[in-house]
């Protein structure tokens, strides 16, 4: 999945632009030799990440067909963590890019080239090798071999926090030489690997969280989700079977719901997380039926965005993000999601109106579901309230209004 736009990959990336841009998004607290710890494991999984990609090329081949979009996130998670280091050294990555001579007798340069571009730097590109070839594979090889010189290097206990400096920048020279070079051969480019970082990264850690417009803004008002919805949920047995019921305005909302499943989970109360879209993506498929608010004066909408696959995929999401919390005490200690969850939401709403939506944006929906359902679970009923306005959700324990 590529992150950034087709005529942003095309435009020229300075290398110590990128690397500016790139450490902003550093989480990683840590300074001195302890902070080093962190994206050299990273460096690490994701050198091991490129090999594994190319063994999934040479064993699937030609079914592989997502191979040059994973190369390229790839390449540029590997980007990221080299720049990263090279930072904390307080070393240009250009200057690193710029290291003259052999691999046994690297220099690198004392200054920085502040006009170096990722471009310039595969000015002459060879003709891409066939993956399954030995020239191909020996490249990535060589690559995985520096970075695991450079952890090996570096494993010890105590000489850990002796790191040699000088000798450290050259190993990352060298290993940026050989992620250069892999590229190269390969026919992959490092201005849209590093433009595609950029755009992944920001989009999960930016510098200011902002909203886009909500997406119904322009629709009939009647077609609209309402902007605050305040939802009676509550927990009854009718004929020894427990149900929940959902109200709204005094109306029942939905259908009564159960868990649907043989051991008892609380999944009766998963329409908190359909709000939670809601209300901070302004986006829920499912909502939208429930208070019949489908855009039907655009049929292409009303099919295509609002219709039963839509309802499906946002279900699909639910339920796979739920199971994955009731194995993680339902994110109760989880600050940031995992990468990969994350991505993997993006895939699902691939061709939906939110499928560029930031994935900072998809965090906050899905921990902010789950802050109010442990509060739900732990009540057993109450008010959950969507406010798509401000991109809130929140619980309010207190009686019903007129719940019949």
């Amino acid at each position: 999945m590529l992150y950034c736009s087709e005529s942003l990959a095309t435009k020229p990336l300075l290398l110590d632009s990128y690397q500016l841009r790139a450490r902003l998004a550093d989480q990683n607290r840590r300074v001195g030799a302890k902070g080093l710890r962190i994206p050299l494991l990273g460096l690490f999984g994701e050198s091991g990440s490129l090999l594994s990609q190319l063994k999934r090329a040479q064993r699937e081949q030609p079914t592989y067909s997502t191979y040059d979009v994973s190369v390229i996130e790839e390449l540029g998670d590997v980007l990221w963590y080299l720049s990263n280091l090279a930072s904390r050294h307080r070393v240009p990555l250009s200057a690193l890019a710029r290291a003259r001579g052999t691999d046994h007798d690297l220099r690198i340069a004392k200054s920085p080239s502040s006009t170096l571009t990722f471009l310039e730097l595969q000015k002459r590109r060879l003709p891409r090798v066939e993956r399954s070839t030995k020239t191909f594979e020996m490249d990535f090889f060589a690559l995985g071999g520096a970075v695991g010189k450079l952890m090996s290097e570096y494993s010890e206990g105590e000489r850990f926090e002796l790191i040699d400096r000088g000798t450290f920048l050259l190993h990352l020279a060298r290993t940026f030489r050989l992620v250069l070079r892999a590229a190269d051969k390969a026919g992959f480019s490092l201005n849209l690997a590093a433009h595609n970082n950029l755009a992944k990264i920001e989009s999960r850690w930016p510098k200011k969280h902002e909203y886009p417009p909500l997406l119904d803004r322009h629709a009939p008002e009647d077609e609209q989700l309402p902007r605050r919805i305040e939802m009676y949920f509550l927990e009854k047995e009718v004929n020894r079977k427990t149900y929940v019921f959902q109200r709204c305005k005094g109306i029942n909302i939905g259908d009564r719901l159960t868990d649907n499943r043989m051991k008892k989970d609380d999944y009766r109360f998963h329409d908190v997380f359909h709000l939670a879209y809601a209300a901070i993506l302004g986006w829920s498929p499912v909502t939208r039926a429930l208070f019949q608010v489908k855009r039907k004066s655009d049929p292409l909408i009303d099919e295509n965005q609002d219709g039963a696959r839509a309802i499906l995929i946002e279900e699909g999401i639910a339920t796979w993000i739920f199971h994955h919390g009731a194995e993680n005490k339902y994110f109760r200690y989880t600050t940031n999601l995992d990468y990969t969850l994350l991505k993997a939401i993006r895939t699902f709403v691939s061709g939906y109106e939110v499928e560029n939506y930031p994935l900072w944006q998809w965090q906050r929906a899905v921990l902010e579901g789950f802050k109010v359902f442990r509060k739900l679970c732990k009540r057993r009923s109450g008010w959950v309230i969507a406010d798509l306005k401000h991109h809130s959700i929140s619980f309010r324990e207190s009686p019903p209004r007129a719940i019949g």
